[in-house]
């Protein structure tokens, strides 16, 4: 298998680095893509140590639906910013850039080799380009806006940004209700576009330095991976998903991390038990959807090196390694 690129093979690491920084691996693909696996292959190959990049894994209890790699999995590498807070603690992507940064340098400190793993592509982009503060948050205003939302449902917070900022309801989809609360937010209480802010932002990022950064994409066939997802869904339920929620709802209460994808779904299998074939279902397709989000999402990540996985898994981990070996050697020292 060859690895095919989506940017000029001029630049093989980020602008600002040094020749001899130490490597990172940034390990990209949709959900159920083969990620974990990989990365414990690369891993133990090449000394390293994993970098969780997901949202819902940085919290304690939320094991099912988050596909967190199991205690098996976990004690083979040491992994990072897994269970590091409980679900009714805030946890931004600026707090994760915080601390996954500090992790990067801590395993390289080591002699080790940082494989940031996961599909959570705002986390991603904090961490290696940093995030602009923005406008500071109005919680009175986010509440109305959440009541208004439950009280009129359907399309309503989009309707609404589209007449304030038809721009940003554009990119924001309809159903992702945390983000049009904030777009909303911004116009109201700031007197601002959302628009605006990101470009604001681009103006203002704190990037990753200290590091060579090799981005390694997984691409699995469409219909492969859609049966996996099903699958794997199906399976999260069969493990214990209802009854793992309901016991984060009875320490934690209705908290807005467990309006994740198949926390959402399991929610609605304790208040309608009939429903479980249908939330079931729902829950596939959220996961489709989201696989396919992550695709477009990293499919704007520069200098990806793509390869396709479901095929031969030995031949997928060799053509990650290969890589990995390449640009192991600083670029300097090839000269």
């Amino acid at each position: 298998m060859s690895p095919s690129q989506t940017a000029s093979t001029s630049r093989t690491v980020d602008g600002d680095c040094v020749a001899g920084d130490p490597l990172a691996i940034l390990l990209l693909g949709p959900t159920g893509s083969g990620k974990t696996s990989l990365s414990l292959a690369l891993g133990e190959r090449f000394a390293g140590e994993i970098v969780s990049c997901d949202s819902v894994a940085v919290y304690r209890g939320m094991d099912l639906g988050s596909a967190k790699p199991s205690r098996e999995e976990q004690a083979r590498l040491p992994h990072h910013l897994i269970d590091v807070t409980d679900p009714d603690q805030p946890f931004t992507a600026g707090e994760y850039s915080r601390q996954a940064r500090a992790a990067m340098q801590e395993i390289a400190s080591r002699g080790h080799l940082p494989i940031v793993t996961g599909g959570t592509g705002l986390y991603l982009r904090a961490l290696t380009l940093g995030l602009f503060a923005g406008p500071e948050r109005q919680d009175e205003l986010r509440e109305r806006l959440r009541r208004s939302h439950l009280r009129w449902g359907g399309n309503w917070l989009h309707r609404v940004l589209r007449k304030l900022d038809a721009a940003s309801a554009e990119r924001i989809h309809a159903n992702d209700i945390p983000k049009l609360i904030r777009a909303i937010e911004i116009c109201l209480a700031h007197r601002q576009t959302l628009s605006s802010v990101l470009e604001d932002q681009e103006n203002s990022r704190d990037p990753l330095t200290g590091f060579r950064l090799l981005r390694i994409g997984l691409n699995p066939p469409r219909a492969a991976l859609y049966d996996r997802l099903n699958r794997r869904c199906a399976q999260m339920f069969e493990a214990g998903l209802v009854d793992e929620t309901r016991a984060l709802l009875e320490r934690f209460g209705p908290v807005k991390a467990l309006d994740s994808l198949g926390y959402r779904q399991a929610q609605g299998v304790l208040r309608e038990p009939s429903s479980l074939k249908a939330e079931i279902q729902a829950a596939q397709q959220g996961h489709r959807n989201y696989a396919k989000r992550q695709l477009t999402w990293f499919r704007r990540e520069p200098e990806v090196f793509w390869l396709e996985s479901f095929g031969d898994q030995e031949q997928t981990q060799h053509a990650a390694a290969g890589l990995v070996e390449r640009f192991l050697t600083p670029p300097a020292a090839t000269q």
